[in-house]
């Protein structure tokens, strides 16, 4: 059984799915990422993590610390 250590492992490990009706009629596969797959049901969880990750790295952000995420929706 495959398991992770961390949710943070799950993030990006997203699924490609074939469009089978909407690429109808069209010379080539048409694949898109599932991105809601994501802990955070969205393609912001990839940045996100980078971000912090960036900012820990850097001495930026320290353990106990506070984070603001000003979003756009």
């Amino acid at each position: 059984m495959k398991y992770y250590n961390s949710i943070v492992d799950t993030i990006g490990n997203t699924p490609l799915v074939k469009l089978n009706h909407v690429s109808k009629g069209v010379q080539g596969t048409i694949l898109v990422k599932v991105e809601y797959f994501n802990p955070g049901n969205s393609i912001k969880d990839r940045i996100a993590v980078k971000m912090i990750d960036n900012a820990e790295q850097e001495g930026l952000l320290k353990p106990g610390g506070t984070i603001i995420e000003g979003t756009s929706g």
